[in-house]
């Protein structure tokens, strides 16, 4: 998931959320094409609701496994970091400089329930990346944390330690801030 090159951070997908979103998506249309074949046979009492939950799930389930599509793609890379004191973020939309970020969040998109990042910055530019529900809230919290934080100006500084939890991640992730010295 983090392969570090030289300077620069590789953030890809975890192996295990390929596979859990393989199984989902290809399980969802799988079922709804089970539940259409099963009601059209009229066998059962059931038949009018096998066949229409098919039938209303199968193009909701469709929807959201073609939004999944661009992150099947073997070795996709999320985004790169090269942290430093003048890092920057490199996104598939360009990089963004370190001291320029605001504020940076994982947020679902409501209308295809895929994580995004969102980095806001001072000259009130959004950028979202896209995840593909890839990238695990805890691990995104790490890896901002570890790679991000030591280099973002005060206050974004002080709006990310509001935001995350260092006792929840120490449990979840044995993950402990390092002192950073930063002149």
């Amino acid at each position: 998931m983090v392969h570090k090159i030289g300077d620069a951070v590789i953030i890809k997908g975890s192996k295990f959320y390929y596979v859990l979103m393989f199984l989902a998506a290809a399980g969802f249309l799988i079922a709804c094409i089970f539940l259409i074949i099963h009601g059209l046979k009229f066998n059962s009492k059931y038949s009018f609701f096998y066949l229409g939950g098919g039938i209303i799930f199968t193009p909701f389930y469709l929807y959201i496994t073609l939004w999944n599509l661009p992150g099947f793609i073997p070795g996709k890379v999320l985004l790169k970091i090269v942290p430093r004191e003048n890092g920057t973020v490199i996104s598939p939309k360009g990089p963004i400089l370190i001291k320029n970020i605001r504020n940076i969040d994982l947020i679902r998109n409501p209308l295809n329930l895929i994580n995004d990042i969102v980095i806001e910055t001072f000259d009130d530019k959004k950028i979202k990346i896209r995840t593909y529900n890839l990238l695990d809230d805890g691990d995104f919290q790490v890896i901002v944390d570890q790679y991000i934080f030591p280099y973002m100006t005060d206050n974004a500084r002080k709006v990310w330690d509001r935001k995350i939890d260092l006792d929840k991640l120490r449990e979840e992730d044995n993950y402990v801030r390092q002192e950073h010295r930063i002149e």
